[in-house]
């Protein structure tokens, strides 16, 4: 538990610090006066997700290889299966944006925008997607350095991003007179840095990446496909479970969708931690499964869920009691207000169910079982949103919207669950067996030795 706490908290703090910037962003576009400003940056927030989304898989393959790796003392292929993943995400970086830079107006009016709305987010898409390779290149870094233990400067790396994002902001929204271009540009700006940041800590501290070339590329190829197609394809239904989301709430207006983008930025600000959980906890699997250790795997999930549940519980208080302030900040008035207070309440208590699919994906990743983790993800952003959004919306407007994709999580938290238990625990079994099986043939050699 100490570790586990230890990891997140670490990683939590830098997250935070993105999501803080994220947050006040939207506090600053609010203070510009126009709804249409905060929604265009809902939408823009739901496609820009998809980028991160692959980023995420690709960063939990190199931490995933890595940490095995080290646990299995081969430093040489924990370096080379780092390269290359950071190849890997160098590439998809570039290809990426320019698909979706080319339909663009066709993705952004499929999730709902138009008018001047739809033209505010094309603006801002198109100033940040670009930049996906230098998240990419980041986030493989920072999963290179937790897996090698090193949580703290991977937390220095989100945490400069964070700080150089938030100086910024001010300066080019209201300095320069920029408005949401500004916001853009400072996300571009603190992007590039923390891939700088990233590498060079990696490279300078670590010695973690070996010199990438075409060979060593096309060997991996196939090992590091084993784990991020499936990690990239899992973490894929995220963003589409928001865009089917997206595009329902879109029904009840600007307010509605607004409301939207101030949860969905709230979320993962105050839920950092839970999503920093999922990470940590994978590097903790991870080597201890590389290392045999199932015992230490079977714990770590114990500890996970139990740390998620803790957590969960005591920022939904924290949540309840500031949603009046919370609402302000945003001068929220009508649905606007009462969405918001919805979330900081019933909403954020049902987060924990999330958090248990993180927790359990992450094992299902680090266990070499990352189709478990795919299924799982996509069946809960699929047959556990559409068919619930759907009749919340029905029922309840966009209040049963959001009500409908919380409850979705319920079922799939519980079969999460049930697998990962049933795999860690066939794990220590098999580790017995081996085991009692070892000192058989010890005993019998000995024997014979003696005789």
């Amino acid at each position: 538990m100490r570790h586990v706490a230890v990891m997140s908290f670490t990683t939590a703090l830098g997250i935070a610090a993105i999501f803080a910037v994220d947050f006040v962003d939207m506090i600053f576009i609010s203070m510009l006066g126009q709804e249409e400003l905060a929604a265009a940056v809902g939408y823009s927030g739901t496609l820009l997700f998809f980028t991160n989304a692959i980023n995420i898989g690709l960063s939990i393959a190199a931490g995933s290889l890595v940490a095995r790796s080290i646990g299995s003392q081969e430093i040489g292929n924990a370096r080379e299966f780092a390269t290359s993943v950071a190849i890997f995400a160098g590439l998809t970086g570039c290809i990426v944006p320019l698909m979706m830079l080319l339909n663009l107006s066709t993705l952004l009016s499929f999730l709902g925008a138009d008018g001047i709305t739809l033209s505010y987010a094309i603006r801002y898409c198109t100033i940040i997607l670009p930049t996906m390779s230098f998240m990419g290149l980041a986030m493989t870094s920072m999963a290179v350095l937790r897996a090698r233990g090193d949580a703290k400067r991977s937390m220095f790396v989100t945490l400069s991003g964070g700080v150089i994002n938030a100086v910024l902001d001010p300066i080019l929204i209201f300095g320069l007179e920029m408005g949401l271009d500004g916001a853009a540009w400072a996300s571009v700006i603190a992007r590039a840095c923390m891939m700088v940041y990233a590498l060079r800590i990696v490279i300078g501290k670590h010695t973690g990446f070996a010199v990438p070339t075409f060979t060593l590329f096309r060997r991996d190829f196939l090992a590091v496909s084993a784990i991020a197609a499936p990690a990239v394809m899992t973490n894929l239904a995220t963003p589409v479970g928001n865009a089917i989301v997206t595009r329902e709430i879109a029904r009840f207006g600007t307010d509605a969708v607004a409301a939207m983008a101030v949860i969905g930025r709230l979320t993962p600000l105050a839920f950092a931690v839970v999503l920093a959980l999922s990470g940590a906890i994978g590097q903790i699997v991870g080597q201890n499964f590389g290392a045999r250790r199932f015992d230490r795997v079977s714990r770590a999930l114990i500890a996970g869920l139990s740390f998620t549940g803790a957590y969960v519980l005591a920022v939904t208080v924290l949540l309840f009691l500031m949603r009046g302030p919370i609402a302000n900040i945003f001068n929220a008035t009508g649905e606007m207000r009462d969405l918001i207070f919805l979330f900081c309440g019933l909403l954020a208590l049902l987060q924990f169910f999330n958090g248990t699919i993180f927790v359990c994906n992450a094992s299902f990743n680090n266990l070499g079982k990352p189709l478990y983790s795919t299924l799982v993800n996509w069946g809960r952003h699929t047959l556990g949103t559409w068919p619930l959004v759907m009749i919340g919306s029905a029922m309840a407007g966009a209040a049963g919207v959001l009500i409908g994709q919380a409850v979705g999580g319920i079922v799939f938290a519980g079969v999460a669950v049930a697998t990962a238990w049933r795999l860690t625990t066939h794990l220590s079994a098999t580790a017995e067996i081996d085991e009692f099986a070892g000192e058989e043939r010890l005993h019998e050699v000995t024997s014979r030795r003696n005789w």
